[in-house]
């Protein structure tokens, strides 16, 4: 016998899990509904009842790029690593037998340049089909 959700425990094992949430505070707003916003004293605004919402202006930065480098190895052929370049990056195979040739010939090649979830994701699919793989921050 399976006992899924409806089961007496499990909804007293939810709501005691969820209950310790906070929610936003709701104020009515002149008979429109519940509105999210702070209720300001009649002192403040010089009417009473009225809503003060407060917009903060937030400043987005733009965050320093990540560079994805392979690493030469002795282990892995030229024509894996350029089917591996192909594969994870979808370069054509001119480019990544390029970027190959240049890992095979300074011990290493920036293979991507980007935000630094994608450069963790690129690393750990190197990781994957064997390659050395880093991140490091660009200096630019």
């Amino acid at each position: 016998m399976h006992y899924h959700y409806a089961t007496p425990a499990w909804n007293l094992w939810y709501s005691r899990r969820f209950c310790f949430q906070i929610k936003p505070k709701m104020v009515m707003a002149g008979g429109f509904g519940m509105v999210r916003g702070n209720m300001t004293s009649s002192n403040a605004t010089g009417q009473p009842g009225v809503i003060q919402i407060v917009e903060t202006v937030t400043k987005s930065e733009l965050s320093t790029p990540w560079n994805v480098i392979v690493h030469n190895d002795p282990i892995n052929l030229m024509n894996y690593v350029t089917m591996v370049l192909m594969r994870v990056f979808g370069y054509p195979r001119p480019k990544a037998k390029k970027m190959m040739l240049e890992v095979h010939n300074q011990g290493r090649s920036l293979v991507w340049s980007g935000g630094r979830e994608q450069a963790e994701h690129y690393v750990h699919q190197l990781h994957g089909y064997q390659l050395l793989a880093t991140m490091e921050k660009s200096e630019t």
